[in-house]
């Protein structure tokens, strides 16, 4: 029962209305009046003496403007302190690990038994994201960026970068840009430069940075290079992510990506740095210690800016994944977030510290 089911007690000394007098021809009761009075006339019959009682002190009735006194409120048994939240991850980590762990095995299988299969493993996460990233403006913006010249021109620039190098993925680059304006040209002209302009930064953004992992696996120690290039990545963001959550305090971005942290990126620079050296002494040929680090500390940098990056536009399109395909994960631009924009930074360092061949 609440406080509000009390009503206020009646207060001391409160009377009620007078009693209803005694009703017509009936004789007052009491001792002041009996048969034998009846027979005289009331003036006949002498006072009785009435001592004198003292007046009992009456309480003023509570009036409209004065609220009744309030009854006793029952205390209430203290509450419970209520055991500190843990942190949560924000996401399935057990099908995070497995999807992670099965690409990896089909990456690395693919890496080091036929070359040809990773450059078409590299094309299809190519058409996929631009799959995704097509979708997601068309859905969120309204702009529509031609799909097909675009996974065409994607699959044709990873490919022209692993034949020709740079000079091949540049024109191919060029041609798939040029494929984009004419095939809007088929559509009304409205939305037109918008549409052209998604369409181009869509090519450079996924095909164009991808065409530097497929340079890299052309030279002789081409699969040590990639698996450097992904292994430095996943040590970058795995340190960001564990050191992060587990102390971090400080927001990076935080009108960008609120989970990031100052610690996180103290992790990834540290993780990154220690994965670098051991690589570089011993997975590439001709490869230092020290060389390592300059490139893990690269690493750290341009993963956390392409993560900010993708941030930035599911801001902007409101959205929390580009896509669903990977359970745990998102979609396929979720992980190539920060590959894409590692991969020259990486394939750059290497050509200047070991060479190209």
């Amino acid at each position: 029962m609440n406080d509000s089911s009390w009503g206020a007690p009646p207060s001391t000394g409160y009377w009620g209305p007078p009693d209803q007098g005694p009703a017509q021809g009936a004789a007052p009761a009491g001792p002041a009046y009996d048969a034998h009075d009846a027979l005289y006339p009331a003036e006949t019959q002498p006072m009785p003496i009435v001592p004198d009682m003292p007046e009992v002190p009456q309480e003023p009735m509570p009036s409209a403007s004065q609220p009744a006194p309030e009854a006793p409120r029952t205390p209430q048994a203290p509450q419970a302190p209520q055991a500190p939240q843990k942190k949560s991850a924000g996401r399935d980590l057990g099908a995070a690990i497995g999807v992670g762990v099965g690409l990896g095995a089909v990456i690395v299988a693919s890496l080091f038994i036929v070359k040809a299969v990773f450059i078409g493993v590299i094309a299809v996460a190519v058409v996929v994201g631009l799959w995704e990233l097509t979708s997601r403006l068309e859905e969120r913006k309204g702009i529509k960026a031609p799909l097909v010249p675009l996974a065409v021109g994607g699959a044709a620039m990873v490919v022209a970068g692993y034949v020709r190098g740079p000079e091949g993925a540049w024109v191919a680059m060029a041609l798939t840009a040029l494929a984009v304006l004419v095939w809007r040209m088929t559509e009304p002209p409205e939305g037109y430069l918008k549409d052209v302009t998604a369409g181009v930064f869509a090519a450079f953004y996924v095909p164009f940075l991808a065409t530097f992992v497929a340079m890299m696996l052309t030279a002789d120690d081409g699969a040590m290079r990639v698996l450097t290039f992904l292994l430095l990545t996943v040590v970058s963001d795995t340190g960001a992510y564990a050191i992060g959550w587990r102390f971090g305090k400080h927001k990076l971005a935080p009108r960008i990506s609120p989970g990031k942290t100052r610690e996180g990126l103290v992790g990834a620079v540290t993780f990154a740095m220690a994965g670098g050296a051991l690589c570089m002494e011993f997975l590439i040929d001709g490869g230092t210690w020290w060389q390592g680090l300059l490139i893990g500390l690269a690493v750290a940098a341009s993963a956390t800016l392409g993560d900010l990056g993708e941030s930035m536009i599911k801001r902007d399109l409101g959205i929390k994944d580009m896509g669903t395909l990977l359970p745990g994960h998102g979609g396929i631009m979720d992980r190539l977030d920060s590959l894409l924009p590692t991969a020259p930074v990486v394939w750059l360092l290497l050509v200047i510290f070991v060479g190209s061949g």
